[in-house]
């Protein structure tokens, strides 16, 4: 897994982050979701890494990457938060400019390093996911049904680390190694059962109850929007669009006409369908010109 990467580990301000990168060419970030960590681009990272620099990042509080105290509001685990440790990140390694792809729970981290730092950010790919504020705004019974898991890991008055600790193994059915791969595998479960990684997603989904939608109502009410091209990769066999097309949705956040791509997976991508992510994320940060 990951051959002719490195796996390192820097300290870009309040966190410590664990990621890979290996390549060459334009530089490119990707961003896992929830409850994932960097591995599960272990099969898309090597195919775009024969044009690219490619990036992989462990999340803040998720995988090998800390997670500061707890402060007021969860901000420390704000979208915001994150989008500066990418772009800490990728300026250590010497990049200032950069494509990022994010993933679920990365793709609003990818979304918000888009917002707060157009600067650096040449393209945007979004797999699966929209604006917090967004699915807050459209919330109903079938929303709250099939997106359960937002209430229960975002809720504090009685914690889920206490029930996700106490049986780990129950609460997260994954696929097995033959499946998503024996490395993949092996790291997203040392993951799990470590209490502070669970913490830190937690803080994650408290912080987009809270924080992320504020920074997002701001954004809105500023008339801010995303400047560079953007792709959005939508699982077919999943439920982006619970409330109704996600083309619409997204298309009043963006400068540029979206790039729009339904991939034949269910909800983890890159795992179920590595090649023809790759490939489409390849093709969009060849002809997208920014």
């Amino acid at each position: 897994m990951f051959d002719d990467f490195r796996l390192d580990r820097v300290t870009v301000g309040d966190v410590s982050v664990r990621f890979r990168h290996g390549g060459a060419g334009p530089p490119v970030v990707l961003l896992h979701g929830h409850p994932r960590t960097h591995t599960t681009w272990h099969a898309v990272a090597p195919r775009l890494a024969r044009e690219h620099t490619v990036v992989l990042p462990d999340l803040r509080g998720y995988g090998g990457s800390t997670l500061p105290t707890d402060r007021p509001g969860h901000t420390q685990s704000s979208k915001r938060e994150m989008a500066g440790d990418v772009v800490r990140l990728m300026a250590h390694l010497g990049h200032d400019r950069f494509a990022v792809v994010g993933h679920d729970r990365g793709s609003l981290v990818a979304f918000r390093t888009a917002m707060d730092h157009p600067e650096a950010v040449t393209h945007l790919v979004i797999m699966d996911g929209l604006p917090v504020v967004e699915h807050l705004e459209r919330t109903d019974v079938t929303f709250a049904r099939a997106w359960w898991h937002w209430w229960f890991l975002g809720q504090t008055d009685k914690p889920a680390e206490r029930v996700i600790n106490a049986d780990p193994d129950a609460w997260y059915e994954t696929p097995g190694p033959e499946v998503i791969g024996a490395g993949n595998h092996a790291d997203l479960w040392a993951a799990l059962r470590n209490p502070a990684v669970v913490h830190g997603m937690c803080e994650d989904y408290r912080a987009g109850l809270r924080v992320d939608r504020e920074h997002e109502e701001a954004d809105r009410a500023a008339g801010r929007q995303v400047e560079c091209p953007m792709l959005l990769l939508e699982s077919e066999h999943d439920d982006l669009d619970l409330h109704g097309d996600p083309a619409k949705i997204w298309a009043p956040w963006l400068v540029r006409p979206l790039r729009h791509r339904v991939v034949d997976s269910g909800h983890h991508q890159a795992e179920e369908r590595p090649v023809e992510v790759a490939d489409a994320i390849g093709d969009f940060l060849r002809t997208a010109v920014r």
